[in-house]
């Protein structure tokens, strides 16, 4: 059973830092394509950053590029999502989505990710 696990995420002021982490319990995480969406309340979860399987290419929302990192760490056991220069518009739950399955990789599509963690609060006050 795969299991996500996200921590990392806090109450903070608008141009402060966080750094989410999303572990998976066993697995090497480079033999997949990762992912972080988000949803803000009464919002529609929506695309964040992903990471390609082995080669570790990014993938960034225009809203978050030059502020937002994706890395792999631990060994390639951890995801983590460095979140800089935080805007109010940041706010919701950010989940971690694991993406199993092969063929073409419609990056920003929820869909195409099979594993999702529970996801992790992330709040900034203006």
């Amino acid at each position: 059973q795969v299991q996500l696990v996200e921590s990392g995420g806090g109450l903070v002021q608008a141009g402060d830092s966080l750094r989410l982490s999303c572990e998976e319990s066993g697995r090497s995480l480079i033999t997949y394509s990762m992912a972080w969406f988000r949803q803000a309340p009464g919002k529609e979860r929506e695309f964040v950053s992903a990471i390609s399987r082995f080669a570790g290419t990014p993938y960034y929302a225009d809203s978050v590029k030059g502020r937002f990192t994706i890395s792999r760490e631990n060994a390639e056991k951890t995801l983590t999502l460095q979140m800089n220069s935080l805007k109010t518009e940041a706010t919701g739950v950010y989940y971690c989505a694991e993406r199993t399955g092969g063929g073409n990789w419609d990056v920003p599509n929820s869909k195409q990710y099979t594993y999702w963690g529970q996801g992790t609060q992330v709040t900034v006050s203006s």
